[in-house]
């Protein structure tokens, strides 16, 4: 069974290029990776902060929130 891995952003060039990266690099045989824009899918965001998130980009993981090259604050997004 793969692991559930969650990448989370907002859309802005920061972002977008952590995206593509993050694409490119995770193990899509063990991993399973779901692209989550916090813009396009605002009811996600509660979630995501729950399990940790303060900054887009971030990619979620066995249970850890990784906070890559800071894009945008949690906050960004609500507005």
């Amino acid at each position: 069974m793969k692991e559930k891995a969650t990448f989370y952003h907002a859309g802005c060039p920061v972002c977008i290029d952590a995206q593509n990266a993050v694409e490119s690099l995770v193990d899509r045989a063990r991993f399973d990776l779901e692209i989550v824009h916090l813009g396009e899918s605002p009811d996600r965001l509660a979630g995501a902060e729950a399990d940790g998130l303060k900054s887009v980009p971030a990619l979620a993981t066995a249970g850890r929130m990784i906070h890559l090259n800071h894009g945008a604050d949690v906050s960004a997004p609500k507005a």
